[in-house]
């Protein structure tokens, strides 16, 4: 299974990362930083009634390999902010997704907007890493983590002025996350084991979720189409990386894909 893959990998990674950085030391630096951050919640919640893009920032990934040949994210980064998104995706997962940390600092050097760190994130130190590379706001995937991890976590990112975007798939991952105080949460269509996509997953899931939460639909969306019926269904926002990493022209293809 991909997914047990990428985990165990990760915890590898992290093992390392605080080998050459201890926690205690990237915990003290995290909240030694200001809190205020950019905002992300209010980014994709409002204007409400019309469609947020979370532009992603990705080079690869285990399903596609190689997405972006010419990938300069500092770049992309500019163009995405340019265009309208009204916030960007940083992949910083290296083993998988060929992304970086330094990617995400060097967006944050250049850009206005807020910035959301995707990662599989299973342990506290990754939020504060989080912080201090730059995050506004991260990824919880809640098919990887217990009800009180996910707690935990949403605790320490709010302790650090992080927004957090709660990730399910299943109708599991959503009871899970009705038993913690998350407020936003993504839907991904793509199965994290299988990696098939379908878009009818958001369907299905937003009826459940309360209206009080802010809904952000992921993985799969293709069409300026999609993304109407999306909006009728009251999705908040939309994040997209595969379909815009491969246009030509990513600019054009934003816009052609946020007309109304």
């Amino acid at each position: 299974m991909i997914l047990r893959d990428i985990i165990k990998n990760k915890e590898i990674e992290i093992k390392k990362r605080k080998i050459v950085y201890p926690l205690e030391e990237i915990k003290k630096k995290a909240y030694d930083l200001p809190k205020a951050t950019r905002d992300f919640k209010q980014a994709i919640s409002l204007p409400q009634g019309k469609m947020k893009l979370i532009a992603e920032i990705k080079k690869a990934s285990p399903s596609e390999g190689i997405i972006c040949e010419e990938f300069d994210p500092v770049e992309i980064a500019r163009i995405y902010e340019e265009s309208g998104a009204a916030a960007i995706s940083v992949l910083t997962d290296e083993g998988f997704f060929q992304g970086s940390l330094r990617h995400l600092k060097a967006v944050k050097e250049v850009t206005n907007i807020p910035l959301l760190r995707k990662d599989f994130i299973i342990d506290e130190y990754q939020i504060y890493e989080s912080k201090v590379w730059g995050a506004d706001a991260i990824l919880l995937i809640a098919n990887c983590l217990s009800i009180d991890k996910i707690n935990s976590f949403l605790n320490i990112a709010e302790s650090l002025g992080l927004d957090c975007v709660v990730e399910i798939h299943t109708h599991e991952d959503l009871e899970k996350v009705g038993q913690t105080k998350a407020e936003i949460i993504g839907i991904n269509n793509r199965n994290l084991y299988t990696f098939v996509v379908d878009i009818k997953t958001t369907f299905m899931l937003k009826l459940l979720i309360p209206k009080d939460k802010i809904v952000i639909s992921e993985s799969g969306i293709k069409s300026n189409q999609e993304i109407q019926v999306l909006q009728e269904k009251g999705i908040d926002a939309i994040l997209v990386g595969t379909t815009l990493m491969k246009s030509d022209n990513i600019k054009k293809k934003i816009k052609e894909l946020l007309a109304q």
